[in-house]
């Protein structure tokens, strides 16, 4: 049987790691099992358990100190990346050979991981090499999309990694729950955009004749292809959470490989409980 894999990548500071937390929590709230991988040899903390950390093969700090590299931060990152493409067999050995996995993993977020490095494009192979369906999700601050200018910066970010990593990939705007409402009424406009319209509006702002016919053109590549949508992701939205959930799993075809299970029988006592009853059992463990 398949595994499955979600690839949480973006920017730093997007919300990778509360991404990975909450979907833990809401996965879980649905009795499905899934596990996650933290890549980032950078971090420093996250509330949620670990199926393996990068850090056990090697961290930044690390690095950073050894007097024989001399790297900075972002180069001691790119370091043990390149480092751990290196050594995937560590990643397989904590991985296992379970089938039916359900993975996310918590990745950097250095943006030219999966723009112009071939680390993640390696890691993508090596994952379908081991029968994973992975899907990307990339992530971004929707306080940072509240212009029309930052907008389009991240629509090419992440049209970038889509065509990097040549793999499925949903887009999402992270942090909706602490926009104020007037802010939450104005970035829905960025959900569905119409890219025409935001250059009309934004067109008097630019001088050079020569970026406004470049920045018409970038907007008409999004805009006629349909090439990137995004969803919102508000971690205190439940039915949110679920259309997230339900996209990311179409997109790997998550469940259709699942056989059917017949009903367990019930004894006459059981079969006297009514729905709300078994329901609520289920919610009590």
């Amino acid at each position: 049987m398949p595994r499955f894999a979600q690839l949480v990548i973006g920017p730093a500071g997007s919300g990778k790691s509360t991404y990975c937390s909450t979907m833990l929590q809401h996965l879980a709230s649905m009795n499905r099992s899934a596990q996650v991988v933290n890549l980032d040899p950078a971090a420093e903390h996250f509330d949620y358990p670990v199926m393996a950390d990068i850090r056990e093969l090697i961290q930044v700090d690390d690095v950073m100190e050894d007097p024989s590299l001399r790297f900075g931060p972002n180069g001691g990152l790119v370091f043990c990346m390149e480092y751990f493409a290196n050594n995937f067999d560590w990643l397989g050995e904590s991985l296992g050979h379970v089938e039916d996995d359900y993975i996310l993993f918590d990745c950097p977020g250095q943006i030219e991981l999966y723009t112009h490095l071939p680390v993640m494009k390696q890691l993508v192979e090596q994952l379908q090499q081991w029968e994973f369906r992975v899907c990307g999700v990339f992530l971004v601050d929707s306080q940072f999309m509240v212009e029309t200018f930052k907008f389009i910066s991240g629509v090419m970010a992440a049209l970038s990694a889509m065509v990097v990593l040549e793999i499925p990939q949903i887009n999402i705007m992270t942090k909706m729950d602490l926009l104020s409402p007037k802010a939450k009424k104005e970035i829905e406009k960025y959900l569905d955009p119409d890219m025409y319209s935001m250059m009309e509006d934004t067109s008097d702002n630019i001088r050079s004749k020569k970026f406004k016919k470049l920045t018409k053109a970038i907007c008409g590549l999004i805009d006629d292809y349909s090439m990137v949508r995004f969803m919102p992701f508000d971690r205190t939205d439940e039915e949110g959470m679920n259309m997230v959930l339900q996209s990311i799993d179409f997109s790997i075809q998550y469940g259709e490989d699942l056989e059917f299970k017949e009903p367990k029988e019930v004894d006459e006592e059981s079969a006297d409980l009514n729905y709300d009853e078994i329901f609520q059992g289920k919610g009590d463990s």
